[in-house]
């Protein structure tokens, strides 16, 4: 795998798995650090295709 290609498909996917896990085990994540985390997955997606 190659992560600078995959970096935003990477961050994307640790997104979705913290925000499944809030939701069924009610881990008290920070709601800034998962915006943060969402636009920074949506812009390497973007700027890399």
């Amino acid at each position: 795998m190659k992560f600078s290609k995959n970096i935003g498909m990477l961050l994307l996917g640790i997104w979705l798995i913290l925000t499944g896990l809030m939701q069924v085990v009610s881990i008290p994540i920070p709601a800034i650090l998962m915006t943060i985390l969402a636009i920074a997955a949506g812009v390497l997606i973007l700027v890399s295709k």
